[in-house]
């Protein structure tokens, strides 16, 4: 029989659901106790937050199973050990964050498993307006522990954008095989909801070629997406995917007339190597499923 508790919002609430005691006078009827297996859901939930807030990796890592997954937006990160890997890796990048949980729902589906649904409020700066996002996450009994074996987050369709703050600004690359030079340069529009990205590639002969590009998140899942168009009349539309760091960009997309055929598709890669530098290399390139080499990678470094 499935049972589905109720936690009001707000810590407050959630601290009295979880300790409080009850106290009756004798001719008031007794209040009926709070399932323990819920509190104990609940308590869980706030131990992530405190792990996350103390920097305790190691609670931090006993949260999850072993094979848990954790699903942000486009992303998906498999693995106990990728997932406290990917956390880390974003509190080094906001060593200021903080964070704080409500959980909203706790769905007892089976003795071993519960679906615990909330809200999830990220503030990067102390002061700073907190980043929202909804979740759902699988909690399974193991070891006489309740930890995650998935959690889905759904953030912000702004927030989804913030990992990529990195990229902003102005970077140029050679690729000193081919002769050409690139300069591209990110920045953020439309208030925040999207990035924008303007790229002028110069070969060693011939006219240079600009592109431009938008990236956008859904606003129901935070699913990142980009749409390019170039000046030689080719256009593409992918899904960004990141385990943290490297971003990994799906492409399909018509190329130019010059070029001949119907579906080109290739997969981006952007790897940050370091402060002001980052590595961009185009794989599983194919046009009309006839596939073609790996592009050269190309090095980017800052410039503005």
């Amino acid at each position: 029989m499935r049972v589905v508790h109720r936690v009001m919002r707000g810590w407050v609430a959630a601290w009295a659901v979880m300790t409080s005691a009850v106290v009756c006078r004798a001719d008031e009827p007794a209040r009926p106790a709070a399932n323990p297996v819920v509190a104990a859901v609940t308590a869980a939930s706030a131990a992530y937050a405190r792990a996350f807030n103390e920097r305790d990796f190691k609670a931090l890592g006993s949260q999850w199973t072993a094979n848990a997954e954790l699903v942000e937006g486009g992303s998906r990160v498999a693995g106990r050990e990728r997932i406290v890997t990917s956390i880390r890796g974003w509190l080094d990048r906001h060593p200021q964050a903080a964070l704080d949980l409500v959980v909203t729902d706790v769905d007892l589906m089976a003795a071993p498993l519960a679906r615990v649904s909330g809200v999830m409020r990220f503030t990067r700066k102390p002061g700073e307006r907190p980043v929202e996002s909804r979740f759902v996450s699988l909690r399974v009994l193991e070891e006489g522990t309740w930890r995650l074996a998935e959690s889905i987050v759904a953030p912000s369709h702004a927030a989804a954008l913030d990992d990529l703050e990195w990229i902003l600004g102005t970077w140029q690359a050679t690729d000193a095989q081919a002769g050409t030079s690139v300069e591209t340069t990110y920045e953020r529009a439309l208030g925040g909801y999207a990035i924008v990205g303007r790229t002028k590639v110069r070969p060693k002969t011939g006219a240079a070629i600009e592109t431009l590009e938008i990236v956008h998140a859904d606003r129901a899942s935070g699913t990142v997406r980009s749409w390019t168009f170039d000046s030689t009349g080719a256009r593409a539309e992918g899904v960004l995917e990141t385990e943290g760091t490297t971003l990994n960009q799906a492409m399909i997309g018509t190329p130019s007339a010059a070029v001949g055929g119907s579906i080109a598709r290739w997969e981006r890669v952007i790897a940050p190597a370091g402060e002001g530098r980052f590595t961009l290399h185009a794989i599983d390139r194919s046009i009309d499923g006839q596939l073609l080499p790996d592009g050269a990678p190309l090095h980017f470094r800052k410039i503005h």
